[in-house]
């Protein structure tokens, strides 16, 4: 019969954690989605790219959704237990409310090992997935970039500025400024231009036009009637070199030992996990001293804001010792809810103090454990008072 009623509820937990956290997940993806256009208008890139790589943002905006919708999930489903008398069955059947809170934590456990899969590897791993394809695009979209009397930079080494452009895309007036590096670069302007797909590159078609290449002091002028530019080989602006949100957990650790002067601790560079860590180099991960706060910062939100999970289930099993038919029980669960969103919100808060101080990584890491401990104690001497008086 326990296991029955244990299941029920965790049905009706999964069901509306699903429900919320897909609604959720989409409508902050939507909006997301919008800001990314950028990557469009601005940037040149292509309609594909910018799919794949919104797409792959989902398990990250799922991510960081997690403790709220499940704080949110557990307190609607045992309100809409105790609001419904349901809870009263779990009561009547012999199940105590420890062993009510002890299954919780359970569920608990299971939805942090779940947490922790996604900020370890899957967020990670999605992210750099949708940073190379950024890195492989090229600009496909040169047309949607082009405005009228303005330079745009946006092309790497490529300055552009169209004093006129058209319905159909025809241009007048162009003027092109190529950086070849060192000293050198090349001026293109021509009197009308147009941008085709030829064999699959996008060219730039100019007439009636005077090339000018600068070499340090060396001029040379050259005039052509029509002349073709492969805009094909030029690259985009947008960052393409992986951010550290976007680096595997296993570098940033790396990067992390390497760098701190752990020689004496059991994790350290002469220790039995220091030897087998391989260090990480600037091609896989920008490791340097001066990045060292901002790699404890991402390790520490991986693997430390997960252990508030269990916590917020027990926040939210502060419901159980209130009877609804208590007067001032509409503040009591109102001012829990604000609990949970607020213990949400210091978790969020408190990593940002995570840093190469070791006793302060300490306390950050032992928060979560000492509000479980602290809560879990007052739900053991809240039980056993009863006991007390009757004895």
């Amino acid at each position: 019969m326990k296991k029955l009623i244990f299941k029920k509820f965790a049905k009706d937990l999964t069901k509306f954690f699903l429900l919320a956290s897909i609604s959720v997940t989409l409508i902050v993806w939507v909006i997301q989605a919008v800001n990314f256009l950028d990557l469009v208008t601005e940037d040149g890139h292509a309609f594909k790219i910018y799919f794949l790589y919104t797409l792959l943002s989902l398990p990250k905006i799922f991510s960081k959704t997690l403790p709220f919708i499940y704080f949110a999930s557990v307190y609607y489903i045992i309100l809409k237990y105790e609001t419904n008398n349901e809870l009263i069955i779990f009561w009547t059947i012999g199940i105590k409310k420890i062993e009510f809170i002890n299954v919780l934590i359970k569920f608990s456990i299971f939805y942090l090992i779940f947490q922790l899969l996604l900020t370890t590897y899957i967020v990670p791993k999605t992210l750099d997935q949708a940073r190379s394809f950024i890195r492989s695009s090229s600009v496909d979209l040169f047309s949607s970039i082009i405005k009228e009397k303005e330079f745009i930079d946006t092309v790497k080494n490529l300055t552009i500025f169209v004093e006129n452009k058209s319905k159909d895309g025809r241009l007048n007036n162009i003027f092109l400024k190529e950086d070849l590096g060192s000293g050198k670069y090349q001026i293109i302007y021509a009197k009308r231009g147009l941008i085709d797909n030829i064999k699959n590159k996008n060219i730039l078609l100019l007439y009636e036009g005077k090339i000018l290449n600068k070499n340090k002091n060396k001029t040379d002028n050259l005039k052509f009637s029509k002349t073709e530019i492969n805009l094909s080989r030029f690259t985009t602006k947008t960052t393409t070199h992986p951010k550290i949100q976007e680096t595997s957990t296993y570098l940033i650790f790396s990067c992390i030992i390497f760098l701190n002067d752990l020689s004496n601790s059991f994790i350290g560079k002469n220790s039995f996990i220091g030897k087998k860590l391989k260090k990480p180099t600037n091609e896989t991960i920008n490791c340097r001293l001066n990045k060292l706060n901002d790699s404890f910062q991402e390790f520490f939100k991986r693997t430390v804001l997960p252990l508030y999970l269990p916590v917020l289930s027990l926040i939210a099993c502060l419901i159980i010792i209130k009877s609804k038919d208590d007067y001032d029980y509409f503040r009591y669960k109102f001012l829990l809810f604000v609990f949970g969103v607020c213990t949400i919100i210091i978790s969020e808060i408190s990593i940002k103090y995570s840093g190469t101080q070791l006793i302060q990584n300490l306390l950050l890491i032992s928060l979560p454990i000492l509000l479980f401990i602290f809560i879990y104690g007052y739900f053991i001497k809240k039980f056993k008072m009863p006991n007390l008086v009757t004895k």
